[in-house]
């Protein structure tokens, strides 16, 4: 489970290395049908993240503040046990849990890597949890309503789900087939925006 912690506050503190930053802000919450940034990669989420790959699975509580390119996320476990805070900027992104200590790396995707042995597109966590591509070369799918619902990028699948007529996303499934027929998954809940 350690590892997966890594692996969750990783993964989405690596998201944000594009608006990678280490400052902690904390806004009420809102109802996720209200929620619409109101700046491009200016935005603040809470909620779940589950990671499964075929050697480990668990899940993790997080709080995600980006403003554009700094980020700051914690997670925590069950009853706030296991806290890791990840933290960046432009150029530096640094992990530190009392499991691991510090551990720094100058891109999200650097830090996956060093702190499991995993490599993802992290970066594009940012465009995803806001539902849009984070590259030209996506291939994308809409819903009835033209909101985006599944995203094919980088070698990962997306799903989006929305709740009721939101604009933005409440559930992301991310999914990554594994060259052993395997699968690397990851859900994010997202209970506030």
């Amino acid at each position: 489970m350690p590892k997966l912690s890594q692996l969750a506050c990783c993964f989405l503190a690596s998201g944000t290395l594009i608006l990678t930053g280490c400052q902690q802000i904390a806004q009420p919450k809102q109802p996720a049908t209200s929620a619409i940034p109101t700046a491009e990669n200016e935005f603040q989420l809470q909620g779940k993240i589950g990671v499964r790959t075929p050697q480990q699975s668990g899940s993790a509580f997080f709080t995600w503040a980006q403003q554009q390119e700094q980020f700051d996320i914690e997670l925590t476990g069950i009853l706030g046990v296991g806290k890791t805070q990840i933290s960046g900027q432009p150029g530096q992104v640094s992990l530190n849990s009392a499991k691991t200590g510090l551990i720094k790396a100058a891109t999200p995707e650097e830090l996956l890597q060093r702190a499991t042995g995993w490599q993802a597109p992290i970066t594009h966590l940012v465009d995803w949890v806001q539902a849009r591509p984070a590259t030209s070369n996506a291939q994308l799918q809409k819903d009835d309503t033209q909101r985006i619902s599944q995203i094919i990028e980088d070698g990962w699948t997306v799903d989006l789900s929305y709740a009721a007529q939101a604009r933005l996303p409440n559930r992301l499934i991310l999914k990554q087939t594994l060259g052993n027929g395997g699968e690397n998954r990851i859900t994010m809940v997202i209970q506030n925006r």
